[in-house]
């Protein structure tokens, strides 16, 4: 009987100690959101299934209040997490948690900007070097250059022109510019995401800014003209940041290819590495874009 209770007992520690350490493993996540000009009170929720299915990342959230209202208390404790993840598109934060936000990031914290995230702040320097372009908000010129492509090289484009547009929802097709980075190793060249808004004439200082995949922006939806920037990645001071601008609504989100990027940036942001390189059966060609639905 002690033999027994004794092999229950040891069962049991390793049982609680392979928990604790699937549970160290865990990357902790912090998604801020609360406004936006895209619909969070959906969208977040499905940020946060994309990223805890992987059983990497643990998400919190930081929901602001709503618009208009007193933003003084609204300070998240950004230093107790590996990585933020924003959906937040509104009012200025307050001045402390401006500092404190910088400072998470240039001590080597990890950010990740989801789609209409790159809209917010116009006035705050800082945010704007570290998610490296950004849309509306008044961005013109003065914001910093456009990303252009000339012959498969980067340039930086300093004519006068409005900062941020797209054109009308639809599919396209997203090519792979930075095939080494880990984010994007092993996935396809080129694939067809589902229909979301593509952004373009984005502007802003685009320090450190390395491009992983665009996109054409065609005129014949209402587009640029140009091949841009949809996935990027910066470091700001010891801080990684991915920067994608997909993910409008539950149909981008519900994007294969969205979804393993997403994954990977986030990872990555915390890390600086990718341990998630399989890639999924499923993930889309560039002539079909294939989805995961959610319940």
């Amino acid at each position: 009987m002690r033999i027994y209770k004794l092999l229950g007992l040891i069962l049991s520690v390793v049982l609680v100690s392979a928990t604790s350490t699937s549970a160290a493993d865990k990357l902790s996540v912090l998604l801020v959101d609360g406004q936006n000009n895209h619909k969070w009170e959906i969208t977040s929720p499905i940020l946060i299934d994309i990223l805890e299915s992987t059983g990497r990342f643990q998400v919190d959230r930081a929901t602001s209040p709503p618009k208009g209202e007193d933003m003084s208390a609204f300070r998240p404790n950004f230093a107790d997490y590996d990585v933020v993840v924003s959906n937040y598109n509104g009012t200025l934060w307050s001045e402390q948690t401006r500092k404190d936000f910088v400072a998470y990031v240039k001590n080597g914290g990890g950010f990740v900007s989801v789609h209409a995230a790159n809209n917010s702040f116009p006035e705050w320097p800082e945010y704007n070097q570290i998610i490296g372009l950004g849309g509306w908000g008044g961005r013109s010129e003065a914001s910093g250059p456009y990303i252009r492509f000339r012959e498969g090289k980067v340039v930086r484009d300093e004519s006068p022109g409005r900062g941020g547009s797209h054109g009308s929802r639809h599919e396209f097709v997203v090519t792979t510019f930075d095939e080494d980075h880990p984010i994007m190793k092993g996935l396809p060249s080129k694939w067809m995401h589902c229909e979301d808004e593509l952004y373009d004439r984005l502007r802003g200082p685009a320090r450190n800014l390395n491009v992983l995949a665009t996109a054409y922006s065609d005129p014949e939806t209402r587009g640029s003209g140009e091949v841009e920037p949809m996935l990027m990645t910066l470091e700001y001071g010891d801080g990684r940041v991915f920067h994608t601008v997909l993910g409008h609504d539950t149909v981008a989100l519900s994007s294969v290819g969205f979804q393993v990027t997403l994954q990977r940036g986030t990872e990555w942001a915390a890390t600086g590495k990718v341990s998630m390189t399989d890639v999924p059966k499923n993930f889309p060609s560039e002539s079909k874009c294939e989805t995961r639905s959610f319940e």
